[in-house]
């Protein structure tokens, strides 16, 4: 196995330290269909039942992580002997997780370093006490609810055979798991807001084990392209300090810097740490000068209305599933989206992987995240995905690439929300939730249909007949009246109030181009049905005089599911010039 297939690129690249050292590769692994691991204490120095192997972060459904076993096992043990750097032990060491599906407890030489809920979003340890100079060992316990529709699962089908619009599950380790040196006190995280109505930027530090009685500050160097654009260095009297920094260097009138999908500028930041005036700590980052925002009704990036053109993409692979097989992978899905001529991907039912967020934002592409939702509503539920929720706006806050939050889609999890006010309390904290942790973005109540408050009316409609796609669009009231899939646009009590309208599911036309056989909305006989239905669907859509932005279903097959424009293996069905054509409008 290639360094390339272990995933050994840097896991987290909008907050980069230096020194790190990758875990991924070849780990111990079991499976624990008895659930006797931790009685028999298994994260003990000389026991377990470990007599496999697994490629490390991918998941043990998938060809990639070496085993391929798509039956369900709930419950799996990995172990890794590691040994530290010695110029880590200055200072501390912790030990991170990209994701764990589902649930997560991680021991260190035998001490328990960290549990973890949420299947999605990352968490860390401070190993440090429980290290050992000469090898360590981690032991890691991945327990998984396979069955448990009310989990956060996204696409992850619950019963043994892929069918419909699931897909292959996904359990235990499947993003990156590395260690990080780190001085005694050091920069836990940052926010980053811009405003380019101001030309600032407004950064929040955030420190860990900042002790009481020393003087403690932050320097902030900006620079564009290697030149230098501003500098501040302000103290901090608590653990958070809080700065806004002005940048003098551009303007609009296509001679400025502000990030765009066209030009996806992006600033640099350098941050250092000084400790009663001493370097300690240093972080590189990045953000980028844009805006979306909604004004009279029109969907707004940089005070200028923009017509979102989007795709949707399950975020799935081949071999890997949920984890791509390398950065270059993420990095071409990018690429292939904007040669299609899309300016935007609505990443479904996933949490993305960072490192597509990062291409996102070097090559220009507008993002929705979107939570990984369950399928029926319980007061459990409710509190899972929010503490999810939560960790996910966090994580991927400071990405100008991400303009819209998307906590629900089509009633998943709340299949009664019509009528059920419960349910309704549910979707309505968690737009209010979302708004009070991000005051920058568009949230969307529920995708799709029955939405309650919200910043966006979107609507899911697989209509293929180009006449009546027309007709439904060429007005709001026809647009909202219509009930694509016999579902309300919005529950009863929560009236129109002049949002912006997007078409955020629709297209969805079946071509078989590869080996897999599947299902689609509509199906095309051959690439010039195939090309003819596809403007049939896209063309009214963009002479709508209410659309103001688009996402066609989809991006590439999935398993069973062969309505993409590209196959599964990421080969376009028809050139993408000419679904670049279709897309342009020309």
């Amino acid at each position: 196995m290639t360094n390339q297939l272990m995933r050994g690129e840097y896991p987290r690249p909008q907050f980069v330290r230096e020194k790190w050292a990758s875990l991924n590769g070849e780990w111990e692994f079991a499976f624990d269909d008895d659930g006797i691991g931790e009685r028999e204490a298994w994260y003990e120095q000389g026991k377990g039942r470990f007599n496999q192997k697994i490629t490390v972060p991918f998941c043990f459904q998938s060809r990639l992580s070496g085993i391929g076993d798509t039956s369900v096992h709930d419950r799996v043990w990995y172990r890794k002997s590691f040994t530290v750097p010695d110029e880590y032990y200055a200072g501390r060491v912790l030990l991170h997780f990209g994701a764990v599906d589902y649930e997560a407890k991680v021991w260190v030489n035998g001490k328990l370093a960290a549990v973890h809920e949420g299947g999605h979003t990352p968490f860390h340890a401070d190993i440090t006490d429980v290290l050992v100079k000469g090898g360590n060992t981690v032991v890691v316990k991945a327990t998984d609810y396979s069955r448990d529709v009310s989990l956060p699962r996204g696409k992850q089908y619950w019963e043994d055979q892929s069918a419909g619009i699931f897909y292959t599950r996904t359990t235990g380790i499947w993003q990156s798991v590395w260690l990080e040196p780190v001085p005694e006190t050091y920069v836990e995280r940052i926010r980053m807001i811009p405003d380019i109505d101001k030309n600032d930027l407004d950064l929040e530090v955030f420190l860990a084990g900042c002790r009481p009685g020393v003087q403690v500050s932050v320097k902030a160097v900006i620079s564009f392209k290697g030149e230098f654009v501003s500098e501040d260095c302000f103290a901090l009297i608590h653990v958070t300090g809080r700065r806004s920094i002005h940048l003098e260097d551009f303007n609009d009138h296509g001679l400025g810097r502000w990030w765009t999908p066209e030009h996806p500028n992006l600033y640099d930041l350098e941050l250092t740490l000084l400790v009663d005036g001493e370097t300690v700590d240093s972080v590189k980052s990045y953000f980028g000068m844009r805006k979306i925002s909604i004004e009279d009704g029109k969907l707004l990036l940089n005070n200028r209305p923009y017509y979102m053109k989007m795709v949707l993409d399950q975020g799935y692979f081949p071999e890997g599933l949920l984890t791509a097989p390398s950065d270059d992978d993420l990095r071409r899905d990018v690429e292939l989206t904007k040669a299609m001529g899309f300016n935007g991907a609505r990443k479904h039912q996933k949490i993305e992987d960072p490192r597509y967020l990062y291409w996102a934002d070097r090559l220009g592409l507008l993002l929705w995240g979107e939570m990984a939702n369950a399928f029926r509503f319980s007061e459990t539920y409710a509190g899972r995905i929010t503490r999810e929720w939560i960790q996910a706006v966090e994580r991927d806050f400071n990405h100008p690439c991400i303009v819209v939050w998307v906590p629900l889609n089509e009633s998943w999890g709340v299949t009664n929300i019509l009528v059920d006010r419960q349910q309704q309390q549910h979707a309505l904290s968690l737009y209010h939730l979302t708004k009070s942790l991000d005051r920058t973005r568009p949230v969307i109540s529920n995708d799709g249909w029955e939405l309650v408050a919200t910043d966006l009316l979107t609507i899911h409609d697989y209509e293929w007949r180009r006449e009546v796609l027309a007709e439904r669009y060429a007005a709001r009231a026809t647009a909202l009246a219509a009930k694509p899939g016999n579902r309300w646009i919005l529950v009863p009590g929560f009236p129109d109030e002049g949002q912006p309208i997007l078409l955020t599911e629709f297209g969805g036309i079946s071509f078989k181009a590869g080996d897999w056989d599947g299902w689609g909305y509509s199906g095309a006989e051959n690439e010039q049905d195939f090309a003819a239905r596809l403007q049939n669907v896209i063309e009214p859509v963009l002479q709508s005089p209410v659309v103001q932005g688009f996402c066609y279903t989809q991006f590439t097959d999935v398993e069973q599911e062969i309505n993409g424009l590209l196959t599964y293996d990421r080969k376009p069905k028809i050139p993408l010039e000419t679904i670049r054509s279709i897309v342009a409008g020309t």
